[in-house]
């Protein structure tokens, strides 16, 4: 697995306005109590590689192909990848191609940018597991993609922690606990 200081890893997941994930995974995740998440943060990643440092405005025009992402620093020792990696489908659509609820453009795909083998192999097994149990019976297909994670670049300091500073703020109605 992706290891980072003091035996923490990466999770890297894109579904949706970056704004929702962030906000979905701290409120059930919070770091200060103890939950396995360190700190997250939101930004652009799995785009052109030509694309150097992207902003806001340039992501939302669909011209770089990077994805809205929430990049997690977590503690393996209390909650696993595969734990993450199920509830990332629990919190959003993730049989809708570039879409989330009203949201649509590539940025908004759904995809677990993989930061290892190991990461990789626990991603597909979850998939399918997630799949077999919630979406076959409903005859709904995942189309979310698992690809190795590339450059990241953090988004614009205003999009940091945005919901917790603007409890109003714009939230995609997909984020939620959908079982």
């Amino acid at each position: 697995m992706s290891t980072t200081a003091a035996n923490t890893q990466i999770a890297t997941f894109a579904s949706g306005c970056f704004w929702g994930t962030e906000h979905i995974f701290l409120k059930h995740y919070p770091p200060s109590q103890n939950k396995g998440i360190l700190k997250t943060s939101v930004g652009y990643t799995g785009g052109n590689p030509l694309v150097t440092n992207p902003d806001y405005k340039t992501v939302c025009s669909g011209a770089t192909d990077h994805a809205e992402a929430v990049k997690i620093e977590f503690d393996p020792s209390i909650v696993g990848y595969a734990d993450l990696v199920e509830f990332f489908y629990r919190t959003h659509d993730p049989t809708t191609v570039n879409k989330q609820g009203g949201d649509i453009g590539t940025q908004y795909r759904s995809v677990i940018f993989t930061h290892d083998s190991e990461q990789e192999a626990v991603a597909k097994r979850i998939t399918d597991e997630v799949q077999a149990k919630h979406f076959t019976p409903k005859g709904k297909k995942i189309v979310t993609e698992i690809v190795a994670a590339g450059q990241w670049w953090d988004a614009e300091d205003y999009h940091q922690l945005y919901l917790f500073k603007n409890p109003s703020g714009y939230q995609c109605p997909t984020h939620r606990l959908h079982w």
